[in-house]
């Protein structure tokens, strides 16, 4: 049991919170490349985003690891996203630094599904055994070459009218 839940069903909830996650965050990544803030969707990814973070701790293996340190930074991120969307209402240097944590923060979660689909689907698996194979790594590379790609182009293109529309 994991907070009163079963620990399958957990791990379920926490994985459906994290594609959710994904998707609304590709649509509100869209919106940020054509300069629109798109304030349903930004709100589902971030929610999404920070009850994916905040689930993944009580799950095993228990300890400080690699997910966790991704999880603890997404958190961050994600504060830093809501400061600056809702507190600073993307004033000044705040709409880049949104830009970027919400950026950063799908692209974590991009990782991860990188991560357990390398690990949990045979054939790539096969491809990948340690997750330091080539073909593991290139992955990884041309996520984060697409993010910052990506990234970039947002914080460029996305200039909202007035910041009370996010």
């Amino acid at each position: 049991m994991i907070w009163g839940i079963p620990a399958h069903l957990f791990l379920q909830i926490h994985v459906a919170l994290s594609l959710v996650g994904l998707a609304s965050g590709v649509i509100v990544l869209y919106g940020l490349l054509n300069g629109k803030a798109l304030a349903g969707w930004t709100v589902l990814f971030l929610a999404t985003m920070i009850l994916t973070s905040a689930s993944g701790f009580p799950l095993p293996p228990f300890g400080f690891d690699p997910p966790r340190a991704v999880g603890i930074l997404s958190l961050i991120l994600l504060a830093a996203a809501v400061l600056a969307l809702y507190v600073f209402r993307l004033a000044g240097p705040w709409r880049w630094i949104f830009v970027a944590a919400a950026v950063t923060a799908l692209y974590f979660d991009v990782v991860v599904g990188i991560v357990q689909a390398f690990a949990k689907l045979s054939f790539l698996h096969a491809l990948a055994p340690t997750q330091s194979d080539p073909p593991f790594v290139v992955v990884q590379l041309i996520a984060l070459a697409i993010f910052i790609a990506l990234g970039v182009l947002a914080a460029r293109r996305f200039h909202p009218a007035h910041a009370a529309n996010a």
